[in-house]
């Protein structure tokens, strides 16, 4: 066995790191698993009841963060998501309704914040754009293998 071999041994069977390696992998799998507890987004909050906490966990999923904009306030760190989560709280702590709490969000932050916009005129595109770029994608492979049938 030559000395980098020997460096660099691992024992497939059993995941095992040996020799000069196995500081390096503890370091690693501390550093993987730091980042793991990091990112779990939502700070506990002391819930009066199980419904509350499910009706938080919910507004979070479907309110998305402004500052991210490809997050949920639950998915985010970013400090206007902890203040936003806040006042989440906040108003379900008044005993505010899920409407009045988004009616609140799409006031302040406009039709974006929701992940799922009413279907208004000015955001139409919004809801039909799939489908009109679908029905084009689908319009231009039906061109594009007749011309090569008849290309055959």
């Amino acid at each position: 066995m030559t000395r980098l071999q020997g460096f660099m041994r691992f024992e497939c069977s059993a995941f095992r790191v040996q020799g000069r390696l196995r500081p390096a992998a503890m370091i690693l799998a501390g550093l993987l698993l730091s980042a793991v507890v990091a990112a779990s987004a939502i700070e506990p909050f002391p819930f009066e009841s199980e419904l509350q906490e499910q009706r938080f966990r919910s507004l979070a999923e479907e309110i998305r963060c402004t500052v991210c904009q490809n997050q949920s306030l639950a998915d985010s760190d970013a400090p206007l998501a902890q203040d936003l989560r806040r006042e989440l709280f906040a108003m379900l702590q008044d005993g505010r309704s899920d409407m009045e709490i988004r009616m609140f969000m799409v006031d302040r932050y406009g039709d974006f914040v929701l992940y799922r916009p009413p279907l208004a005129g000015h955001t139409l595109l919004l809801w039909g754009g799939p489908i009109v770029l679908l029905l084009i994608a689908l319009g231009s492979t039906i061109v594009i293998v007749r011309r090569r049938r008849k290309a055959l």
